[in-house]
């Protein structure tokens, strides 16, 4: 009979409720920011209420903020995109709530369903549209809280002077 069972290895997980780490209020890690993007997600009462569209300009709400991060709700009406751009210093998880967006990068474009996650580290390079007959609408976190989003010109990825419109500091 074999003695060396797991159980006598690793003991009962039961028996040593003091070595498990009480469940965190606020995200720390990629994960657990993909994952607070996800609940939010799923539930609808947190944000639907809340959405408008905006034929005239993207239009965003700030839906909560934590520690260091910011979550925030935007809706994409046909047509609408954010321009090439970067998100400075923050890192963010970009969630499709409602319809499909299109993500192009250098080199790569992708149609981003409802459901759709992205995750970006900083200096990461993006255009987001709602290329779509239909109204979108996603969340984005992003740690740091969002400071500054550079615009780039379409053709390279090297950032605009600042005195060529990326003084604005939006979201997307």
């Amino acid at each position: 009979m074999n003695s060396d069972s797991d159980l006598q290895i690793a003991g009962d997980i039961l028996e040593v409720p003091h070595l498990l780490q009480p469940p965190r209020e606020h995200p720390a890690t990629v994960a657990e920011f993909a994952g607070l993007a996800r609940s939010i997600a799923a539930d609808r009462s947190q944000w639907a209420h809340l959405v408008r569209y905006d034929t005239t300009t993207r239009w965003y709400h700030r839906l909560r903020t934590g520690p260091g991060y910011e979550v925030w709700l935007l809706s994409w009406v046909p047509g609408q995109g954010s321009g090439r751009h970067d998100h400075g210093p923050s890192s963010g998880v970009l969630t499709v709530l409602h319809g499909t967006l299109t993500e192009r990068t250098e080199g790569d474009t992708r149609a981003l369903r409802a459901g759709a996650q992205r995750v970006f580290a900083p200096g990461y390079v993006h255009e987001v549209v709602n290329d779509t007959l239909e109204p979108a609408v996603s969340l984005h976190i992003y740690y740091p809280g969002l400071s500054e989003m550079p615009m780039h010109s379409p053709q390279c990825s090297t950032a605009l002077p600042r005195d060529a419109g990326a003084g604005a500091v939006t979201t997307g």
